[in-house]
């Protein structure tokens, strides 16, 4: 029998992770949950909203596991604040682990973590609890993913790498193996890192600049 799940989210991230959880995982999702104040509809993907307020009277943590949805917002404090809150109500903590993702033996799966499928996670390399990885990462071994972490797709740890609590990296990040990257630190997208970075770091690479010359100009395509 499927293990029964409350998910809280009512955005494309708990829209995936019904996805996820309903067609490779042994849980059933059974409704969701949001702060009463934001509740607009009473349904979302076929199953009930139910404040979070008063999630505990009608699905009780004896019978229901629990799992946030939620993106990096506040650099993943909101995420963090409500698997801490639901665990303060004794609810046990869902995590999802594709089966397309690699791992080896003696990994060990944390609590609400989301890894998607495409990550090749090496031995010895190490993931907290409360880590979303989105598809396609490589985490090279001997690496350290902090808590409350959020790793965008296509992102490069190479081996040795610590990551701090709290951190974002963006889509296609490089990481030179055994860089430390402190605490809260945002990597935006593309970025190359080839030392050490303090906490509250900030690293937001150039986007590619437009072209002046017009796509109808050009000679040839």
């Amino acid at each position: 029998m499927p293990r029964q799940l409350i998910i809280f989210g009512v955005g494309d991230i708990a829209e995936l992770a019904h996805f996820y959880f309903s067609h490779d995982s042994d849980y059933e999702v059974a409704a969701f949950t949001v702060d009463e104040p934001y509740i607009k509809e009473n349904n979302f993907c076929g199953c009930p909203v139910v404040p979070f307020e008063r999630i505990a009277a009608d699905f009780p943590p004896d019978r229901f596991s629990f799992f946030a949805a939620i993106s990096y917002a506040k650099l993943n404090a909101l995420r963090a604040d409500k698997v801490e809150a639901a665990r303060r109500m004794e609810y046990p903590i869902a995590s999802y682990l594709s089966s397309r993702a690699t791992v080896f033996p003696g990994f060990e799966l944390q609590e609400n973590c989301f890894i998607l499928e495409d990550n090749t996670i090496q031995p010895f390399a190490r993931i907290g609890a409360n880590v979303t990885l989105w598809s396609g990462n490589h985490i090279g071994h001997h690496s350290v993913i902090g808590n409350d972490v959020f790793i965008a797709s296509h992102v490069v740890v190479s081996g040795g790498v610590r990551i701090g609590a709290g951190s974002f990296v963006g889509v296609n990040v490089t990481l030179r193996d055994h860089v430390v990257i402190g605490e809260k630190c945002v990597l935006g997208a593309g970025a190359l890192i080839l030392d050490d970075q303090p906490d509250f770091t900030v690293v937001a690479p150039r986007g590619t600049e437009r072209s002046a010359v017009p796509s109808t100009r050009l000679r040839r395509i």
